[in-house]
């Protein structure tokens, strides 16, 4: 089983300084390949202290350079917010300089905040997501972006420098919404999982992209990768007490960031989803939201850590695991001694783990 790690770069209440965040989180990157991580992945906001990343590509660019093996995963970029040509020649520049060590994460975004700041409609927003995804996935494989769309129009330019080697296999998206797995299936990129909802409906939503994914494609799809917030200790009752304060803490920005627990998505057009999403928070109360979402990540002492990563796996395949181990103003010496622990005692016992999902990302 492939087994990574990302970093989120969260100011959380901003009780630090950005510099600082971005100081520790950044070394703590820098420990993943020694440790033993297979690769180090990193998501993408812009605005709030919910996550400073801007730009995955840049930051990955600094951690090619910093690494000789490990892969370097985007978690994900948001087409819609992005020109997607220049999206290519990013992901082409980065998979040159890393020598073809990059793994492309795909996504559409959720946060209105950034939608309006960006001055666009979030009711586009999937429209322009599939559009881009096309244009960005035809040209990374014919090495020249050419599309004729309502929102996309692109004559015909090449990607220089010319994408050498195929992206197949190695293409992520981020779905949480029924509609959107489906359309993930025909993009022909695989699933990254970020439990948030019940798993016996994601284990539905997979099978169903399977089945989608097959007929169109007529072969296996990329196995899935799962990526949870993790908090490892000796200590059961520790483990415990941290999670609740820094993975619930976690879920709580989602919520202030995204404010699923408003109104505001109900009626908003691609996202009628969230919307209901905002209904069962708003029925259980913020409270029952926080624990239901700490019950899904994975916390603990190394065992449990351990059973809850191949429990929720063999639900639905999945093949790779990517923890995040530092979020919510969590001290940054915790968020180092549940890594460390985790890459000791956890790690190994998944990586020998034999595979049986289509996982090839080889360089």
């Amino acid at each position: 089983m492939h087994v990574g790690m990302s970093t989120i770069f969260q100011n959380t209440n901003r009780h630090t300084s950005d510099r600082e965040v971005y100081k520790h989180d950044v070394a703590l990157a820098e420990l993943a390949e020694p440790l033993g991580f297979e690769s180090v992945w990193t998501v993408e906001h812009h605005f709030t202290d919910y996550t400073m990343s801007p730009d995955p590509c840049q930051f990955l660019t600094y951690m090619a350079g910093r690494t000789r093996r490990a892969k370097l995963g985007t978690m994900v970029i948001v087409l819609p917010w992005h020109d997607p040509l220049r999206a290519a020649e990013q992901i082409s520049v980065l998979d040159h300089l890393s020598d073809g060590r990059m793994i492309l994460g795909l996504g559409r975004g959720a946060g209105r905040v950034e939608f309006d700041l960006f001055r666009q409609d979030m009711g586009d927003s999937r429209a322009r997501f599939v559009e881009s995804a096309e244009c960005v996935l035809g040209g990374l494989e014919h090495g020249y972006c050419e599309y004729d769309g309502k929102f996309v129009q692109q004559p015909r330019a090449d990607i220089r420098p010319a994408p050498f080697k195929t992206f197949k296999g190695r293409t992520y998206a981020a779905a949480v919404s029924p509609e959107s797995v489906e359309i993930m299936a025909k993009l022909g990129v695989g699933l990254l999982v970020v439990p948030q909802k019940p798993w016996d409906q994601v284990e539905k939503e997979v099978a169903n992209y399977n089945a989608v994914f097959q007929q169109l494609h007529g072969h296996q799809p990329p196995a899935p990768i799962v990526a949870g917030w993790t908090f490892c200790d000796p200590d059961r009752d520790r483990a415990y007490e941290y999670a609740k304060r820094y993975i619930g803490g976690y879920w709580q920005t989602v919520l202030d960031h995204y404010r699923f627990h408003e109104d505001h998505l109900k009626g908003q057009k691609g996202y009628e989803y969230y919307g209901q999403f905002a209904e069962k928070i708003q029925k259980g109360g913020v409270d029952m939201a926080v624990d239901y979402f700490m019950s899904l990540q994975v916390w603990g002492t190394p065992d449990m850590c351990y059973d809850t990563i191949v429990r929720n796996a063999e639900r639905i395949g999945a093949e790779g695991y990517i923890g995040i181990f530092s979020y919510a103003g969590m001290p940054w010496a915790e968020a180092e001694r549940s890594m460390r622990l985790f890459a000791k005692e956890v790690m190994p016992r998944l990586q020998a783990r034999q595979i049986t999902g289509v996982i090839d990302w080889a360089a």
